[in-house]
């Protein structure tokens, strides 16, 4: 009994280590394919609409006698939620990918933890107390992790690692403002994921189904990115899938990408919160790193050690504090609970 009790306890904690490795390798893989000449806008199309198949085949299966009635009302909030979860914040990590690396995507996704604070304390699903030292740790925390992120897009600094230095100018003036574009796009999507993951949360109080969920938003997802690839992508050949990097990218994407984080994540914050989710973006970074170099030849750069450093340290920050809170939330439902029993017996006599 102890042993399997532990084992449940331990569970979340495994699945969202791997979701981190798995989220990693999708960007690396994909950025793979798009060095390959493949269009981001038709890889989201394609990863979802397989990702969509596949969840509904489960759902109906696995699903269809536990699931809950839908209503017109919860199909727009799942509309809604694909559109920043899937639409907005894949779109913008893809694009991302598509004018750097893997190791910024991982390096800026740590902006996640601090957006999902300030978006929590907006929504009261978080208390803030400014004359309470742990609250002001939070906030400073979270100033930090931003600043952190700036240091990361505007400042990539030398290589590490590499002595020769380029002979035109004009090419690393390129590179340069390719790597702000793509550290802004990243931003955008961190800040897309914090919104999908608070508006999820809210859903999932009110209608605990978490395959039902990830089968709609994945389709409507699915839809939404079509439109968007058919305006942005102008060249018909873009659509032809090549039997090589291309086609495994895609499968990878729907399989792990999609159904898996997307399951294992919705899973996650039904027992644990956003919060707990959150707390395992800092991992990715390593991840990324030693992905990138070893299969897509990159090089780690000063700016986003230093970065990452800094946005790890205010993540950790706001952490520290959120557990204190918890802890004295805990010792508090204790203490009222064991002087319950007393006065109840008080009164008896």
């Amino acid at each position: 009994m102890g042993v399997k009790y532990c084992l449940l306890r331990l569970l979340p904690f495994a699945a969202l280590v791997m979701l981190e490795c798995v989220d990693t390798g999708l960007t690396t893989i994909s950025k793979a394919a798009m060095s390959k000449g493949m269009s981001h806008f038709v890889f989201v199309v394609y990863s979802n609409a397989l990702a969509t198949v596949m969840m509904f085949l489960f759902s109906f299966f696995f699903n269809r006698t536990k699931r809950p009635p839908l209503t017109y009302s919860l199909l727009c909030k799942f509309f809604l939620l694909s559109l920043v979860g899937i639409t907005m914040m894949q779109n913008c990590v893809f694009t991302g990918v598509n004018y750097s690396s893997p190791t910024l995507a991982s390096a800026i996704g740590q902006l996640f933890p601090a957006f999902t604070f300030l978006l929590a304390v907006m929504f009261r699903m978080e208390k803030l107390d400014l004359r309470s030292s742990r609250s002001q740790i939070k906030i400073l925390g979270t100033l930090v992790s931003i600043s952190g992120a700036m240091i990361i897009i505007f400042y990539e600094g030398p290589p590490i690692g590499v002595t020769t230095l380029p002979s035109h100018p004009e090419p690393v003036l390129t590179a340069k403002n390719s790597w702000v574009i793509g550290g802004l796009f990243f931003a955008t999507a961190s800040l897309s994921l914090s919104v999908f993951t608070i508006f999820q949360a809210a859903i999932l109080r009110g209608y605990p189904s978490e395959m039902t969920i990830v089968s709609f938003y994945c389709l409507f997802g699915t839809i939404q990115c079509a439109i968007v690839a058919l305006i942005a992508e102008k060249n018909p050949n873009a659509w032809k899938l090549k039997p090589d990097i291309e086609l495994v990218s895609v499968i990878y994407s729907a399989v792990f990408g999609n159904v898996v984080t997307y399951s294992v994540a919705t899973w996650c914050i039904h027992k644990k919160g956003p919060v707990f989710v959150a707390m395992f973006k800092p991992l990715g970074i390593a991840i990324a790193a030693f992905l990138s170099v070893i299969f897509l030849g990159d090089t780690l750069h000063v700016g986003s050690i230093i970065g990452a450093i800094i946005i790890v340290a205010g993540f950790y920050g706001v952490m520290w504090a959120q557990s204190k809170e918890e802890e004295q939330i805990e010792a508090k439902e204790i203490s009222e609970q064991q002087s319950t029993p007393l006065l109840g017996s008080r009164t008896n006599v």
